[in-house]
């Protein structure tokens, strides 16, 4: 062992801590472990506003797909018939 590793212990107690053989000692981590917490809601928040925006947008074009796909089949009654039919039958013939 060198001389480094012998004066610093890798695993302190709480003794250790007490005395202030760590640098800041326990308040020193609580610090840092206060400005992670800190800098994770703000990465949270960031996203939750991103994720927030996204969805309405999805959800905006969603129903303006049903409305157009509604119109389309109150226009169209046979043939969107025919065209579920055809879905189901494709669909039928791959899964078996």
């Amino acid at each position: 062992m060198n001389a480094e590793t012998t004066t610093q212990n890798p695993f302190p107690t709480s003794s250790d801590a007490a005395s202030g053989s760590n640098g800041g000692g326990l308040n020193g981590d609580a610090n840092r472990v206060r400005r992670m917490a800190q800098s994770l809601h703000e990465a949270v928040d960031s996203l939750e506003q991103k994720f927030g925006t996204g969805s309405e947008r999805i959800m905006g074009l969603q129903e303006e797909y049903g409305n157009i796909a509604r119109d389309q089949v109150r226009a169209n009654p046979l043939a969107a018939l025919g065209a579920a039919f055809a879905a189901g039958f494709i669909i039928a013939k791959i899964l078996r």
